[in-house]
């Protein structure tokens, strides 16, 4: 399938003044395309671009989201804080949530700050990232709709539950684990069916417990028929490590619960009793350690970067051409896209194409219309 680069400036200002025509305020809509393109920028495309008119366009319109959104403070002590965001935007949420975690963090050593009733938030690294670009490691984890089988069982009970960690260093990238505790996440699985590439053998798992294979379109329906699921990271049983996947999955379902009184498992899959469309009311946490009050950020920076550099030095395996730590990777994704734009697949340029006529947004032209 063709793809055609949108540099980066006419994506920005598209993307938001498309969420501006739905109703989001211009400032948090500059918040929610810095989200969705970080993405793009990192390579990361199953949640970029690729999802602004399924996930964030089509929600506002059918009401199950807030394009304003109401950040309401619950409770709060030094270190702490509870919000509810009343189905509002879940990067804007996110972002106002872990900058109120660093400023904790900055004063007091660590902040820590829970959510319920948000909405999807983007590529969760973008979130310890800001932790990491203000000296401090960043932690952050969702819950989402269920979509993911427990070890020895085959209904979705819980959802792709990322638990993402950034670690301040001396180098030009961070250190940034960000991953789902599945396998893979439907945000890939949709991809793959508008790419036409087929499933992944042992990502899914059907309701007989036999693994799913093929088309990624029919994967993605039984996934949503709940006649299917994901598995977790280690696959189908114990063998390969899959009760890890479960565990650490159950650690993000619960501090996206637990803490702030939020939906969990089934209550997420946006469906209401009588079959209509819901707000999906996810819940996350930010966590935030200032290395400052420890013994400083340019001690943290240098460890840390120390670390990486050894690993990556390292012994390789035969044929194998380096060894990677997290967040390089995307780091020379961007290296290579940062003065072209982003590749944008024919799905989604029509999609583009339908948002920009729908809200009369005449001044675009894309390049695939040239």
């Amino acid at each position: 399938m063709a793809k055609v680069i949108l540099d980066w400036k006419t994506a920005y200002d598209f993307v938001t003044d498309a969420f501006v025509g739905v109703g989001v305020p211009r400032e948090d809509a500059e918040i929610c395309t810095d989200v969705l393109l970080e993405s793009d920028k990192r390579g990361i495309e199953s949640h970029g671009c690729n999802r602004f008119k399924p996930i964030y366009i089509d929600r506002i319109l059918a009401g199950i989201q807030n394009p304003v959104t109401n950040f309401e403070i619950v409770k709060e002590t030094e270190t702490t804080a509870v919000v509810d965001g009343h189905d509002g935007m879940g990067q804007v949420i996110g972002y106002k949530a872990m900058s109120l975690a660093i400023a904790k963090a900055k004063r007091y050593g660590m902040g820590m700050v829970v959510v319920r009733n948000s909405c999807h938030y983007g590529i969760a690294g973008y979130y310890p990232t800001m932790a990491t670009k203000a000296g401090c490691i960043g932690i952050t984890g969702t819950n989402a709709r269920p979509s993911v089988a427990p070890t020895f069982g085959v209904e979705g009970m819980f959802g792709t539950n990322p638990l993402t960690i950034g670690i301040p260093t001396d180098e030009d990238f961070d250190f940034l684990i960000d991953c789902a505790t599945s396998i893979t996440q439907n945000g890939k699985v949709e991809y793959y069916e508008r790419i036409g590439e087929p499933v992944h053998p042992g990502t899914i798992i059907d309701i007989e417990g036999n693994p799913v294979e093929g088309d990624a379109g029919v994967a993605l329906k039984k996934i949503r028929q709940g006649t299917a699921a994901l598995t977790t990271l280690g696959g189908i049983g114990e063998a390969l490590g899959g009760y890890k996947g479960y565990g650490y999955a159950m650690v993000v379902e619960i501090l996206s619960a637990a803490l702030q009184d939020g939906e969990y498992g089934k209550a997420l899959n946006g469906v209401g009793a009588n079959g209509e469309k819901v707000p999906y009311h996810l819940g996350h946490f930010f966590i935030a350690i200032d290395t400052d009050h420890f013994l400083g950020q340019d001690l943290c920076r240098k460890k840390a970067g120390d670390i990486l550099r050894a690993v990556r030095a390292s012994k390789k395996a035969p044929g194998a051409e380096r060894i990677y730590t997290a967040g390089e990777k995307e780091w020379n994704v961007w290296l290579s896209r940062k003065d072209s734009g982003v590749p944008i697949n024919e799905s989604v340029q029509k999609e583009m194409c339908g948002v920009r006529d729908m809200l009369g947004l005449t001044q675009y032209v894309f390049p695939w219309e040239k």
